[in-house]
């Protein structure tokens, strides 16, 4: 005789019936799979409507029930199991980079990652990969006061299903075309906000030190988690934010959004000094904000250009460049065949910490991918003092036009960290020479390489921009130009307001001419330049250390700072990695480098999830190509940086 499993009674709380309604129970065996479970819930609630995306969510074990072929007893569920039976997509609060709020439907029930990507697609950026969400940081105002400020951007009208690909109309995705409502939502999307007022300015959270810049870090949703999971409730507010600081193919045609809303954190991260800048570099800051602002009241091409005319101009585009470069490519072969040579008098300098030794001048000579120097140029023929192997290395500027300062920074790989040095040039021109061979050497190239030129040229408009043309041609003061919305407080401290206004319209002369696509790119080429940009902090504490230290995440290394004085005493790069893992149990990241370099730290501003995410992250960045167009390797994105949770 067979025997049958006993039946008992397992209570579901049923969102749809409301909070005041008691939960429902029903009869259930052991064997019965959650599918049977969600089948006799909604017969017994006796409400006829589509229940698709509805799912068992277990309150004590804070999981999703997603598996519907599992059976309770598989599942480990017993009478004493409260289950809540709620839609998997609910409304959700988004604050982006450009201060604006939009609500639409997000996914609860997924890894966050997957959620992103859904968020994504309805706002039309490419690349989700790059960003990510955050918890904000508490405002003092109170809570009633701050939901009555914010102007909320509605979107959850728009069906997730229709935009699996943006198809664009007149220039936009076609799920913003579909009312003038939704048009407006786009325009404030992919058109950069006015200057914001200084009192403004002065009321956001400005991080005083390298401690609250990590804190702000322990606040990333964990990827590979859903947002129930993570305590995020229906109507609840998080942050959307660029995380990874490489941003891959930047098309103006198709990144309309993505490029607003990077221009918006970058020009935060500016205002609210995030990122050190020089005083030259602030004024520039400035003009570029003051030109994207006129420019884009002028020029409302977000919405207007056609978009089928756009792909017409670009295929023709590429194949003028591919024409070009078939014509060329036997003189590009006989110039390849005699490389141009680079030698010179150049300072260099040896940053020791304790010591204070200036830079001593050398004759340099660049030979393929390297840089040797001599005592002079006499002795050049023999040997050198010292050759520095560019491969791999990191190539920062470190430049003031007005003061004449032309520093080229270089942090060689050394199997012990990095090694710095600080190669000093006489003038722009001997500046834009040797930088565009250190760039060039830092990638495996060499002087023979096609782009060395261009690259030279683009180094001499950079610096152009930079300078000041004196006092006769400025133009006059625009009524609409507001100095204190376009720096930082510190300047807004230093400077009256007509002064800056002068400061500004000097630099502006030298971007007037630029585009409003040229300039927001340019905007974000200068900030990506800056010495410390792209950087993340957590405070950590090192295996065998009795102090806490900083640990700087970068997009292609990382590096040990030492908490009291700022210094930068190690760093690693990701390309020397061989492997890294954590320890869960005791919150521990172990990483072994090429060499026998082994570090290990344990994180105390954030869960080592969230340096392990960093890492993973970047290491996946650096795995996109050309190839692959936008199409995303989420399983390989889910293995980076899932650790013990990967999918």
């Amino acid at each position: 005789m067979i025997s049958r499993m006993a039946d008992w009674d397992l209570s579901v709380t049923v969102e749809e019936l409301g909070s005041e309604a008691p939960a429902l129970s029903i009869s259930v065996t052991s064997d019965l799979h959650i599918g049977g479970v969600i089948l006799k819930l909604v017969e017994k609630t006796q409400i006829k409507r589509d229940w698709s995306d509805h799912a068992l969510w277990w309150e004590q074990k804070q999981q999703w029930l997603l598996r519907t072929s599992w059976t309770l007893e598989k599942c480990e569920i017993h009478a004493d199991a409260s289950l809540v039976f709620m839609p998997q997509h609910k409304p959700l609060r988004l604050g982006l980079p450009n201060g604006a709020t939009v609500r639409l439907q997000a996914c609860f029930s997924g890894p966050v990652f997957r959620t992103l990507l859904g968020i994504c697609r309805i706002l039309n950026i490419r690349h989700p990969e790059e960003l990510s969400l955050l918890r904000p940081l508490e405002e003092k105002k109170k809570k009633k006061e701050r939901d009555a400020l914010d102007e909320v951007y509605d979107l959850t009208e728009v069906p997730l299903a229709s935009v699996s690909q943006a198809c664009l109309y007149n220039g936009m995705p076609a799920h913003f075309a579909d009312s003038p409502q939704t048009e407006a939502v786009y325009r404030m999307l992919s058109v950069p906000q006015p200057a914001p007022a200084p009192e403004l300015i002065s009321k956001q959270y400005r991080a005083a030190s390298v401690v609250d810049k990590a804190h702000i870090n322990s606040r990333w949703l964990d990827s590979s988690r859903s947002l129930l999971q993570q305590g995020v409730q229906e109507n609840g507010r998080l942050w959307l934010r660029f995380k990874y600081s490489t941003f891959y193919n930047l098309e103006p045609l198709y990144d309309a959004v993505r490029l607003a809303q990077l221009y918006e954190q970058a020009r935060w991260a500016v205002l609210l000094e995030d990122v050190d800048c020089t005083e030259e570099e602030m004024m520039l800051f400035g003009a570029l904000q003051y030109h994207i602002s006129k420019r884009s009241l002028s020029e409302p091409q977000t919405v207007t250009s056609n978009a089928a005319m756009d792909d017409l101009e670009t295929a023709l585009l590429s194949l003028e460049v591919k024409l070009d470069g078939d014509s060329n490519t036997a003189n590009d072969m006989l110039d390849n065949m005699a490389a141009p040579e680079l030698s010179d008098y150049l300072k260099i300098f040896r940053p020791k910490r304790l010591t204070l030794k200036g830079y001593k001048q050398y004759w340099f000579k660049f030979q393929d991918t390297g840089i040797s120097y001599f005592k002079s140029k006499e002795e050049s023929v023999g040997e050198p003092i010292q050759q520095i192997h560019l491969k791999g290395c990191e190539v920062a500027p470190d430049v003031n036009v007005a003061g004449q300062k032309f520093l080229i920074r270089l942090l060689i790989p050394a199997p012990e960290g990095m090694t710095e040095v600080y190669l000093r040039c006489e003038n722009e021109e001997q500046y834009a020479h040797w930088m565009a061979a250190c760039r060039l050497a830092s990638t495996g190239r060499s002087l023979a390489d096609s782009s060395f030129q261009s690259e030279i040229q683009s180094i001499r408009s950079f610096l152009a921009m930079q300078k000041t043309h004196g006092n006769s041609s400025v133009p006059a003061a625009d009524d609409a130009i507001n100095p204190h919305s376009l720096v930082s407080p510190r300047y807004q401290k230093k400077y009256k307001a007509k002064q800056l206004t002068q400061r500004i319209l000097e630099a502006y002369q030298n971007v007037a001419q630029l585009s409003w696509n040229d300039a927001l790119l340019r905007f974000l080429q200068i900030w990506q330049a800056l010495p410390d940009f792209g950087l993340s902090y957590v405070v950590v504490r090192f295996k065998g250390s009795r102090k806490d230290e900083v640990l700087g995440i970068a997009p292609n290394r990382l590096i040990r700072i030492d908490l009291g004085v700022g210094d930068v005493v190690r760093t690693w790069r990701y390309n020397n990695m061989r492997q890294w893992n954590v320890n869960w149990d005791i919150r521990q990241v172990a990483i072994e480098f090429d060499g026998n370099v082994n570090i290990a730290f344990s994180c105390v501003t954030a869960d080592c999830k969230i340096v392990h995410e960093f890492i993973g992250g970047y290491i996946f960045m650096s795995t996109r190509t050309k190839e692959q167009g936008d199409a995303l390797n989420q399983e390989l994105f889910h293995k980076l940086t899932g650790g013990h949770e990967a999918l």
